[in-house]
């Protein structure tokens, strides 16, 4: 397991508490993906993102802790308890709760990037056979457009057991897609792997970083924003409009972009080069 890696955004903290990091065929994912399109980017690529002995890719399941001033974010909560197609850890609420200050009942928002099974799993967790809030003194916010799609769109069903239940105790906010959690915390439009797909813009003190969620899941999508995660992703035209747009909006530019599935080091710029983009830490 690794140790959490924190980053400081001017009056913000960001710190990275990882559930577990999986390597999976980049093609279950990407169905275009080929080794070919690997190749040129190889050198920034491996071994942090992809395995140097088969090429497989790095998917990191983890959440982010925010601290803005005397607001505590946890962006995504994994996977959870539950059996699902990607590998879970049940002792990562604990070791959740040791990361933040004050433990689980100081998060005070709780805000899913979008509603897929790996960034819901940890709403709830079951306390002596009952499922009951992971953050009990938390609103947790969902794009409103998110929600209406996944009402009828449910295909990795998770509003039964991750979502409803806090709705029904009141203890869930639906929002706008460029909400301000703080002032220096927002909502940032992603849409394209879903319709209410929202990344977070941190900018404080002149200091700015970007949480992607799962606008990509791998850096090699920037260098090849046509990659798409079309195995899962709604609209894969849409998707591939919103990589290029972050990619011009942010490219050489000193904004920490923090991928959400991104193994360590997790964290880095974008860079044009002569021929394409690069992530380096």
């Amino acid at each position: 397991m690794t140790n959490n890696l924190t980053w400081t955004i001017g009056d913000v903290t960001i710190t990275r508490v990882e559930e577990v990091v999986t390597y999976v065929d980049a093609t279950v994912l990407m169905p275009d993906f080929t080794p070919a399109l690997l190749e040129p980017h190889r050198e920034w690529l491996v071994p942090h993102f992809f395995s140097d002995r088969n090429d497989k890719m790095a998917l990191s399941i983890h959440s982010f802790v925010v601290t803005s001033g005397d607001t505590t974010i946890v962006v995504d909560t994994c996977v959870g308890g539950a059996e699902r197609s990607l590998p879970h850890d049940l002792a990562f609420p604990e070791r959740l709760d040791a990361s933040i200050d004050g433990g689980l009942e100081a998060v005070d928002v709780v805000l899913c990037t979008h509603l897929h099974f790996d960034h819901v799993g940890w709403n709830l967790r079951e306390v002596d056979g009952v499922q009951v809030p992971t953050f009990p003194n938390a609103r947790y916010l969902f794009a409103e457009a998110e929600v209406v799609h996944t009402r009828t769109n449910d295909h990795m069903a998770v509003m039964e057991p991750s979502i409803d239940p806090l709705l029904a105790a009141g203890l869930a906010d639906l929002v706008a897609m460029d909400h301000a959690i703080t002032s220096d915390v927002r909502l940032l439009p992603t849409p394209g792997h879903t319709p209410g797909h929202v990344s977070v813009l941190i900018e404080s003190n002149g200091a700015t970083a970007l949480i992607t969620g799962d606008m990509t899941h791998t850096p090699l999508q920037f260098a090849v924003p046509e990659l798409a995660a079309s195995a899962f992703d709604t609209d894969s035209d849409q998707s591939t409009a919103t990589r290029r747009n972050i990619v011009e909006r942010f490219v050489g530019t000193d904004t920490l972009v923090l991928g959400t599935h991104f193994a360590p080091p997790t964290a880095g710029h974008l860079r044009q080069g002569k021929q394409t983009v690069t992530f380096s830490s």
